[in-house]
């Protein structure tokens, strides 16, 4: 739809014509130079049909000035948007034992983080409409990802993650703390905080209960997922099947921690001991914390002024170039000379009309 922003201003138009009735004329002056082509500049300021084009084509630029000044612009299709008022921050442990090879993808074995990494960022993907972040925690707890409606940033961040980079213990309770103070810079109807990890809290400041308990003022809701197999077959000699052992990697996975964490501040906790297990957990928190739809549209508005003022530039520097051309044809040139040279050899002006520029 096309519009003007400030209409008003078409009020202007007449502005020139008020001007030329009500402003007193110049007061005629003295000839103070005498020049041979004063017939010229009476036919661009005097009557003639010379003057009814310059008179139109300033009208005309005067015009467009005007439409400029008034802001055309065009309103696009409303377009609906979902947004939602729930922040969410998934906390993912990247620790040393986050590469025990206990997960099988596409029949294959695989390390923790990588079954983490691509059940993760599918959920991340699917969050349309909530504000996401990412924390990673080690030995130390640090913010990846602000939170932010960008989820594919998110999504980029958390598959370049490497293990061992916030160091090779396990900061539970820093990572909850962390999440709950920036989770608590943004007002939101509902906070949730997502938090895996395969082991027990054996590093950081702020104990996990501890931290549970400041999430619990905070209203942030914990959810807690311990990710890890029962049961893996450790290589014997050479890599051979003598000598091999069946082993629990999950030993050190604190459970009873996390479900304490997750009743403390309304949340659930979940066991994750293979991929498939993983999807089903994060399918639930997504029934668990359905994404709000909340009905939102805009109209994209596209302004349009610059074509009216390219136009009246465009006229004003015809109207400005083409008697500046004229008045430099070859042969106009020639006769100007020649009148300068008989000047110049009688030491006398001939004959001409004058006016007082």
């Amino acid at each position: 739809m096309f519009e003007f922003a400030w209409p008003w201003v078409f009020v202007l138009l007449p502005l020139p014509l008020l001007a030329r009735r009500l402003m007193p004329r110049a007061r005629p002056l003295s000839s103070a130079l005498k020049v041979p082509f004063y017939a010229e500049l009476s036919q661009r300021g005097g009557g003639g049909p010379g003057n009814l084009r310059n008179l139109l084509l300033l009208s005309v630029i005067w015009i467009l000035l005007v439409t400029t000044a008034a802001r055309p612009q065009w309103y696009g299709e409303p377009i609906s948007q979902t947004t939602s008022a729930r922040d969410l921050l998934v906390a993912v442990d990247i620790s040393g034992s986050m590469e025990t090879p206990d997960m099988v993808i596409n029949g294959r074995p695989a390390m923790r983080i990588d079954a983490v990494k691509a059940v993760v960022g599918d959920f991340v993907e699917r969050r349309k409409g909530d504000r996401l972040g990412l924390v990673l925690f080690g030995t130390r707890a640090y913010l990846q990802a602000p939170l932010t409606y960008d989820r594919q940033t998110v999504g980029t961040l958390l598959r370049e993650a490497q293990i061992g980079f916030a160091g090779q213990g396990t900061a539970i309770g820093d990572a909850i703390g962390l999440s709950v103070k920036r989770l608590m810079q943004r007002p939101a109807e509902h906070r949730v905080l997502i938090l895996l990890t395969d082991g027990a809290n054996t590093a950081g400041e702020v104990a996990p209960l501890k931290a549970a308990e400041l999430a619990a003022q905070a209203g942030v809701t914990v959810y807690t997922i311990g990710v890890g197999a029962d049961e893996m077959v450790q290589p014997g000699l050479l890599g051979s099947r003598f000598g091999a052992r069946r082993i629990n990697p999950s030993r050190d996975l604190d459970s009873k921690t996390l479900k304490a964490i997750a009743d403390r501040t309304g949340g659930r906790y979940f066991r994750a001991r293979n991929p498939q297990e993983l999807a089903q957990i994060y399918d639930e928190l997504d029934r668990l914390e359905p994404v709000k739809q909340e009905a939102a549209s805009y109209r994209p508005l596209k302004s349009l002024f610059t074509w009216p003022l390219g136009l009246a530039l465009l006229l004003a520097f015809l109207w400005a170039a083409v008697p500046l051309l004229a008045n430099a044809r070859p042969g106009k040139a020639r006769a100007i000379g020649r009148a300068e040279s008989r000047l110049g050899k009688s030491g006398r002006r001939p004959a001409q009309r004058s006016g007082a520029l």
